[in-house]
């Protein structure tokens, strides 16, 4: 698994790879995580199951992302792929440039390769426009790309221009036995609404601020329980400081084991996000039995039934009302059981369900022969950006040239004598 994120950073990506890899583990195969260092964890960690991660002592450059050199960490990665025995490189993020440098140099050395988009992206604006073809060109040489919805499976197949057939869709899942239920943390005096999220604009930090200065003074019982952190909270604490300091409660950044007990306290998760390709949150709560009102962005419509998610247009208004829908529900008693919401949760979307589908993948992908540098060059070539090959053919010479000075075989003796 390689990935610019992981633990101790949080997120959906992280805790995606963190739980595909235990499970992978639990069915009999190695796995080991390569990631970039954060903070003073650096060199080689082991988490639960004995799983081993590389914290590579490579600078991050921005967004917790490396600096995109690709031929800077040949020699480090080439050494940790041969060392571990690596048969299939999986790549997790597009935004990762970590992910996709060692994708491209495992392909160079005869290995398979798996991409998994976990976001949805535009088309028009300058940064969709170069990451987009930055995809693009990563993924001409990858053997099979995954990703967590089908909208998001359109999305990738537009913008990457990877073929249709090579994209397989399997979704996240969440561990219902750690987000369970339990309705008498819940205040009976009062609503209260649940928003666990990134605050930067993305997750719609603007609609959610108008939502709670629309709703706070006209339901005095209704309260805002908000986890997470980000460049957007100064909008939510400037929203808070006009009199609503009763009614809004700000936790800032959450670890993910503090989450589950932050949801079972509310009635209600609000999820305003702009765009989303699975979105984990609105899972987790539903796993813990609240009503989910979300706006109807990317993957979302896909994850729940209609009886568990009230679905909104990314608008004021459309949030408002699909919030006053919930607390009418909430006072009539037209609601599922807690209880029940978590065994079907548990049903739709488990790990180990998730692990098997990608083992099929990795089956797949065993068979496809490997290609020459020659031929490499060629799908390279299919992006339009010419100037890539010299990139890949410097890698290639590099790869060659570390070969001359540290063999195979002393690595092999190197980890024999480890062991």
């Amino acid at each position: 698994m390689a990935s610019d994120f992981f633990y101790p950073n949080t997120g959906g990506v992280e805790e995606h790879i963190f739980n595909l890899s235990q499970c992978l583990i639990k069915r009999g195969h190695k796995v080991v995580v390569i990631t970039h260092s954060y903070g003073k964890r650096v060199g080689i960690r082991y988490l639960t199951a004995g799983l081993k991660v590389y914290y590579l002592p490579i600078t991050v450059m921005y967004a917790q992302c490396i600096l995109p050199t690709m031929i800077c960490n040949i020699a480090l990665i080439r050494y940790i792929l041969i060392r571990e025995c690596v048969q299939i490189v999986h790549a997790h993020s597009a935004f990762s440039v970590l992910g996709h440098e060692v994708c491209i140099i495992g392909k160079l050395m005869g290995l398979k390769s798996v991409f998994t988009d976990h976001s949805l992206f535009g088309f028009a604006d300058t940064s969709a426009v170069l990451t987009n073809k930055y995809l693009q060109i990563c993924l001409c040489e990858t053997d099979h790309c995954i990703c967590v919805s089908h909208t998001g499976k359109e999305n990738t197949v537009l913008r990457a221009k990877v073929k249709a057939h090579k994209v397989s869709v399997i979704p996240n899942a969440v561990d219902a036995y750690s987000f369970t239920p339990d309705p008498s943390q819940r205040d009976p005096d009062v609503i209260t609404i649940v928003i666990v999220s990134r605050l930067v604009y993305r997750k719609g930090v603007d609609l959610m601020a108008a939502v709670i200065a629309d709703m706070c003074p006209r339901y005095p019982n209704l309260r805002f329980l908000i986890g997470g952190d980000g460049p957007k909270m100064w909008l939510l604490q400037e929203i808070r400081e006009k009199g609503f300091q009763h009614c809004v409660t700000l936790l800032g950044s959450l670890q993910h084991s503090q989450v589950r007990d932050v949801l079972v306290k509310g009635d209600i998760f609000l999820n305003t996000s702009l765009t989303e390709a699975y979105c984990m949150a609105i899972v987790e709560a539903a796993s813990c039995g609240l009503k989910v009102v979300s706006t109807k962005v990317g993957g979302i419509p896909e994850v729940l039934p209609e009886n568990m998610i009230y679905l909104t247009e990314p608008n004021v208004n459309s949030l408002v009302a699909g919030i006053e829908m919930a607390l009418k529900d909430l006072n009539d008693g037209n609601i599922l059981c807690p209880y029940e919401c978590n065994r079907m949760v548990r049903k739709m979307y488990n790990w180990i369900d998730i692990s098997r589908r990608t083992e099929l993948v990795y089956d797949k992908i065993s068979l496809n022969k490997n290609k020459s540098i020659g031929q490499q060059l060629r799908n390279y070539l299919t992006s339009g950006v010419w100037p890539f090959l010299l990139v890949i053919s410097l890698m290639y010479l590099l790869l060659q040239f570390v070969e001359k000075i540290y063999k195979r075989k002393n690595i092999d003796i190197a980890r024999d004598l480890k062991l």
